[in-house]
């Protein structure tokens, strides 16, 4: 008997009594010996290149798999590697033995990288796996990895620095027409992301080995009061410091809708997240007075780089119709971002460079998008960072004649509602030189105005050169501007 019968013997052998041991049958992970017969058999079938062999193997592991994925709940063992190592052997060799990997898949993200995305080796092992076989998850399974993709964030906004390299090589993976528009908002709200992981934690103890939904179901009303009691007591329901009012669970939703997007598994679309909820308020709050965690600095630094990504891709791969549906999205949220300064300042910068950039490719999407548009311009004097969007719309309408000379009906409601702008901005202006405010704010406030003031003058002059039927009425407007 030649060396590698011998070696396929003993770990064949070594399979078939980890499934009789009934220290291990109904938990296979335990056995620390397993996972290197199962990586050893795999090389194995690789340089014997022997359909026989392969199936043999592949009996043994595939009760192994069943057996891990059924036990996962009561296992106190992690799986992760041992079923990644079985889940590289259906790839590899699944069309001999006529194996369909995608219900494996499925079962080791719904039910194994769910409870395990915060153990640092499972997840740089997960990473690593989705790397190396990227174009056979791609071509074969297109649409797991974006199915998935709340999880894998989840994976990383946990692990942050440390894997960012693998998780950037990863990412592209994430982006199909089906995941693309719900992944922006989850990008842009990584760092809120990384706050309830962290509230998760602390109300429920390490998340390694605990699904996030069990624990959503079990303790969601004592992370509620949790986030609501430290947002604005400053004390911990742990500290023992709450009164009857926060005792009383019936106060706050147990299943806070919120709460479970943020901390959801797999994509089921674009969910609205009310940033005037309770939760959304607290979770702010608690970020804002306290003193950020290596995590969250590790994610403030990183979305920034996966925005460039995806941004990237989507200029190049991603068709006009998904585009044209993200940027009223991006206007949505340009002024509700994660309340850091260095933070906002570069998505925020990432969101009009990519818009306006869309904009000079596509200027009939100014057309198109007339209706956010003008209500983003009614928002101007709501805040600075609305006024700094309203004028970079401003700047994009009139460099782009308001989608085109074909677009007549479109440019003529966005003159109206440059018009209306120019007479609040003038009005507003007038109406502050008669105020009593401070020296800061009141230089402030003229600055702000006579910046969009230019805009608005300088984009209904251009939107009457690209459509002269507006020229008369342009005249008119700007020449309100000199009395």
């Amino acid at each position: 008997m030649s060396e590698n019968d011998l070696g396929w013997d003993f770990h064949l052998r070594k399979l078939s009594v980890s499934g009789r041991d009934s220290n291990t049958a109904n938990d296979p992970a335990s056995d620390p010996s397993l996972l290197p017969s199962v990586k050893k058999l795999h090389a194995l079938c690789k340089t014997e290149n022997s359909e026989d062999l392969v199936a043999r193997v592949y009996t043994s592991l595939n009760k192994i798999f069943q057996r891990a994925a059924a036990s996962l709940s009561q296992s106190r063992t992690s799986n992760g590697l041992l079923l990644l190592a079985i889940l590289q052997f259906y790839l590899d060799f699944g069309e001999i033995v006529l194996h369909d990997a995608d219900p494996s898949l499925r079962t080791f993200f719904r039910s194994c990288l769910s409870r395990e995305f915060a153990d640092p080796v499972v997840a740089e092992a997960t990473l690593e796996f989705l790397i190396n076989n990227k174009k056979k998850l791609l071509t074969s399974f297109p649409n797991l990895l974006p199915q998935f993709f709340p999880l894998l964030l989840k994976l990383i906004a946990w692990n942050g620095e440390r894997l960012e390299k693998l998780f950037l090589k990863a990412f592209p993976a994430l982006i199909s027409p089906g995941s693309f528009l719900p992944l922006f908002p989850s990008l842009v709200d990584l760092p809120i992301l990384v706050v309830a992981l962290e509230k998760v934690e602390k109300s429920s103890g390490p998340l390694i080995g605990s699904s996030i939904a069990s624990i959503q179901k079990n303790t969601a009303p004592k992370m509620l009061l949790a986030l609501m009691d430290e947002a604005y007591t400053g004390s911990t329901i742990e500290d023992g410091v709450g009164d009857s009012e926060y005792e009383d669970n019936s106060a706050i939703d147990v299943a806070d809708p919120l709460f479970l997007e943020l901390l959801k598994d797999e994509n089921d679309g674009i969910a609205e997240r009310p940033w005037s909820s309770p939760v959304m308020t607290a979770i702010l709050q608690t970020s804002v007075n306290s003193p950020y965690s290596d995590k969250l600095k590790a994610v403030l630094s990183l979305t920034p780089r996966l925005l460039d990504v995806y941004f990237s891709i989507a200029l190049q791969t991603v068709n006009n119709s998904l585009i044209c549906a993200l940027i009223p999205l991006l206007m949505s949220r340009y002024a509700t971002i994660f309340p850091d300064k260095i933070f906002s300042y570069e998505v925020r910068k990432r969101l009009l460079e990519f818009m306006l950039s869309t904009f000079q490719c596509s200027p009939n999407f100014i057309a198109l998008l007339k209706k956010p548009i003008m209500d983003r311009l009614g928002e101007a004097y709501d805040s600075p960072v609305k006024t700094e969007l309203a004028l970079q719309l401003c700047w994009a309408i009139g460099e782009h004649g308001g989608g085109g000379g074909s677009h007549k009906d479109e440019a003529r409601e966005l003159f109206e509602s440059l018009e209306l702008l120019l007479y609040e901005n003038l009005s507003s202006s007038r109406v502050g030189m008669t105020q009593e405010v401070s020296l800061d704010k009141d230089t402030y406030r003229r600055s702000s105005q006579s910046r969009l003031l230019c805009f608005v003058v300088t984009a209904i002059a251009k939107l009457a050169t690209h459509h002269r039927e507006l020229i008369p009425r342009a005249r008119v407007s700007l020449g309100k501007v000199w009395c």
